[in-house]
This record gives structure tokens, C-alpha cells and sequence, in this order.
């Protein structure tokens, strides 16, 4: 009989406890306290968990939160598309447009949804601050399969662009992540949530 992946055990360890996180994040008497929150449950999981993507050297670097970036957004219609991303570890992966969200003096954003087992809502970013301010392939705003969801229904998603969140790869060229199309790029620079990696 074969052995448990040690990795595997890892991983499900590290997304429990990211769901946990988000839980609380939605739960926070304000915003502002559920984003101190998360900068610290991410502090701890990406310092010290098994699964962390983290290389020697380096910690993680967030902007101060501001109110203004977030947003409750009604979901509207966008022509379908089918995207299907390769990745190294996960094979390729697939999703389909179902439509965009319009952020006041920002701009719009392509609404993603996996379209594998399990589904779920992907919202990628990619501002005007990539390769300089933050990660050159973009951050991430939700990703509810991997449990960053920060609430919302049919009438409104929240859309907090304090939580945008550099994916795996942006610590570790071992990753490969689904980084943001063209319909997730904003011509404005996003001064929020998380930064590029400092050294430490």
C-alpha cells in the first residue's frame, strides 16, 4: 500500500487555514480590522507553514489600508470566453468568462470561473504598479476554490483591492500560476494590498 504525500497533507493544511482566514476576514466588525487580520494570518502562513511558498530572504510587503478601493459590484453580462492556462503543476487549467465587474474610476474586470471539479470564482488584476510596485503577471483578488472570498451574493461582490495578493509564483519560479488576461488589467496604478517581496 503506498504512502500519503507529505506535500498533499501540506497543501489541504495550508488551504484550511487560508479559508479560516477568509472567514474571519468576512466576519471583522470593519474592513479595515479584516485586513489587519488577513496581513497577519498571510505573515504567519507564508513565514513559517510547510507549504509556503516563500524562499530564503525573503517577507512579505503590504500597502496601508485604504477604504476607498473597495468596492460592492454587481457581476454583469461580458461575452463568454473559454481560457485553458498550462501550468506546471496543475496541468492545464480552465475557465470561462461569465461576465465583468465595474470598478468606479478604475475600470472593468473579466469575472472568471474554473471550470474544472469543484469550481469557483477567479478574479486576477494586473494594475499599472506590475513589474515595479507589484508582481510583473498581476495579483489576485478572489480565488473561492483556494478559499479567498471576501462575500457578496447575486446583488453585489465585494471587491477589496486592499486583499490583491501576488500569486505563488511571484515568490517561486517552481509555481505556475494563472496570471491575469487582458480583460483583468487596469490602466491605473493600484497602491494596495499586497507588494513585491522585500528582503528579510
Amino acid at each position: 500500500m503506498g504512502t500519503v504525500s507529505t506535500a498533499s497533507m501540506d497543501v489541504l493544511d495550508w488551504r484550511r487555514r487560508v479559508w479560516r482566514l477568509y472567514g474571519r476576514v468576512r466576519a471583522a466588525a470593519d474592513p479595515a480590522a479584516g485586513h489587519a487580520l488577513w496581513r497577519a494570518g498571510r505573515d504567519e502562513l507564508f513565514a513559517g507553514h510547510p507549504a509556503s511558498p516563500r524562499r530564503a530572504g525573503q517577507r512579505l510587503a503590504y500597502a496601508d489600508y485604504d477604504p476607498a478601493l473597495r468596492f460592492t459590484v454587481p457581476v454583469t453580462g461580458a461575452t463568454p470566453a473559454r481560457v485553458e492556462v498550462p501550468t506546471g503543476t496543475d496541468g492545464v487549467v480552465p475557465f470561462e468568462r461569465i461576465g465583468a465587474v465595474r470598478l468606479p474610476d478604475l475600470g472593468s474586470l473579466d469575472v472568471w470561473w474554473l471550470d474544472s471539479y469543484g469550481g469557483g470564482l477567479f478574479l486576477p488584476v494586473r494594475d499599472a504598479t506590475a513589474g515595479t510596485g507589484s508582481y510583473g503577471g498581476g495579483r489576485y483578488l478572489l480565488d473561492t476554490v483556494k478559499g479567498a472570498d471576501l462575500g457578496g451574493d447575486r446583488a453585489g461582490l465585494v471587491v477589496d483591492l486592499n486583499f490583491a495578493y501576488n500569486p505563488s509564483c511571484a515568490y517561486d519560479p517552481a509555481w505556475a500560476c494563472p496570471l491575469a488576461p487582458p480583460g483583468n488589467v487596469l490602466a491605473a496604478p493600484v497602491r494596495a494590498g499586497e507588494l513585491l517581496p522585500r528582503p528579510g
